[in-house]
């Protein structure tokens, strides 16, 4: 959900206020943690004490800073690992109420000591910037956070009130004789809860909103038209189509092994002469990255497998990542694109198929079962050259597997969603090459603690 009016920055450039003396207020609530799925623990019920602090008062247009200190997390580091120094990053949401509503996101840094097993958790500070568009009295109301721990993998704990909370802190914003601000525009930053064209929420909290598939459009209304972008989902017109999302099993070759995933996909189409465009999405983001990954090394493609009227394959792949990849931040599958030629006349429907990532000379090859329900139906005319008889243009059918078999472990499952994305992308982050070799390959917790 975005913030009307509510500018959010978070760790970036600009004047903070240096308004009237902080107020630092404790709250405690009822809290359900729930821990990564790799770790096979139940969910944990505890109680979070959290402080909150920000000025008292404040003017229309200041930018005033909200520091979030855990006195205490509701889960304490399980009696498994010890957790070593600097690999603990705290997320969390403000809920904004009175003159302001949305959502604050905040964030931490990667800092704390070494945390013992069975120990309480100790969390540095999340903080966050908010600009103050109107009068009146602003309340600051702590709520969902995420714990993520970065090695020996990239675990996430996902923790969420179980009960109303308490304001944490209110803010009283006055006028300051220069007339309102217009809009709700955001400075230098995005605005809290923003929405993405791949369906990626901030920071892996919680708190957030999150899209699932489909594009935002950008730009504003004008006349009742929408400004900028694709059209709505809901009308996408008469030559363009736009798919239902499926859950894909996908039985996954890595590099360090077999594994299981789950992963919600959607195939669109624009049609283009005879010939469609094809645009596949990964509705959300996959894990944080275990490791540092070089930028333009790691590239997804997909085998979309025709059926109905139609037979074959449809080569579409994504770019590299154009940029470095720090551990711990979020790995996202891109859209991935490519043309299909109808070689029949009639009903067609596209269905997942196979996934490939190449990364740094390894393969990971991910594989749909065969009653994976298709995404798409297309009306289509035969052209000269057309799919129809079978074969692939990216050299894989729909039964293979490849991949490099090697020792057990595999892909990574670290959100608290049970159907979460394909963690794809990571498969190849976690495997021994950027591990350096480590003896941690994705063993199964449990194992752990013979």
């Amino acid at each position: 959900m975005s913030a009307a009016g509510v500018a959010l920055m978070l760790g970036g450039a600009g004047t903070l206020l240096a308004a009237s003396p902080a107020q630092a207020a404790e709250v405690s609530y009822a809290t359900e943690c729930i821990p990564p799925p790799i770790s096979g623990l139940p969910p944990v019920q505890g109680t979070t004490t959290v402080q909150i602090t920000a000025p008292e008062e404040a003017k229309v247009g200041d930018e005033v800073e909200v520091v979030w200190k855990t006195v205490r997390a509701a889960s304490k580091n399980p009696d498994i690992l010890d957790l070593q120094k600097d690999t603990v990053k705290p997320t969390g949401t403000i809920t904004l109420g009175g003159a302001a509503s949305g959502e604050l996101k905040l964030e931490g840094p990667r800092r704390n000591p070494p945390i013992p097993k069975n120990s309480p958790m100790i969390l540095p500070d999340m903080k966050a910037t908010l600009k103050l568009e109107r009068a009146g009295e602003v309340t600051l109301t702590p709520g969902a956070y995420a714990i993520n721990v970065s090695k020996p993998i990239s675990t996430d704990t996902k923790c969420a009130p179980k009960e109303t909370v308490a304001t944490g802190a209110t803010i009283k914003v006055t006028e300051d004789g220069g007339g309102t601000t217009s809009g709700g525009t955001t400075s230098g930053g995005t605005t809290s809860g923003g929405t993405s064209s791949g369906g990626t929420t901030s920071g892996g909290s919680d708190g957030g909103a999150t899209t699932s598939g489909g594009t935002t459009t950008s730009g504003g209304t004008d006349g009742g038209a929408t400004g900028g972008g694709d059209p709505a989902p809901t009308d996408p017109g008469p030559s363009d189509f736009q798919g239902k999302e499926v859950e894909v099993a996908y039985a996954c070759k890595t590099p360090i092994g077999d594994k299981d995933a789950v992963s919600p996909v959607r195939i669109d189409a624009s049609k283009n002469g005879g010939n469609y465009d094809l645009t596949v999405k990964f509705s959300k983001s996959v894990m944080d990255s275990p490791a540092d990954i070089p930028a333009d090394s790691v590239k997804p493609s997909m085998e979309v497998e025709l059926g109905g009227a139609d037979k074959g394959f449809v080569h579409v792949e994504g770019p590299t990542n154009e940029e470095p990849i720090k551990s711990g931040d979020p790995i996202e599958i891109p859209d991935l694109t490519g043309t299909y030629k109808p070689g029949a006349t009639g009903r067609a429907t596209l269905s997942p198929g196979v996934l490939t990532v190449e990364a740094l000379g390894t393969t990971t090859t991910c594989t749909p079962p065969a009653d994976v329900p298709f995404s798409l139906e297309l009306d289509t005319s035969a052209q000269p050259g057309g799919a129809s008889g079978g074969t692939t243009s990216g050299g894989t059918t729909s039964g293979g597997t490849g991949g490099t078999g090697g020792s057990s472990g595999g892909l990574a499952q670290t959100g608290a969603e049970n159907t979460g994305a394909l963690r794809a992308l990571a498969l190849v982050a976690g495997t021994v090459i950027l591990l350096g070799g480590a003896v941690f390959t994705f063993t199964p917790w449990q194992r752990l603690r013979r």
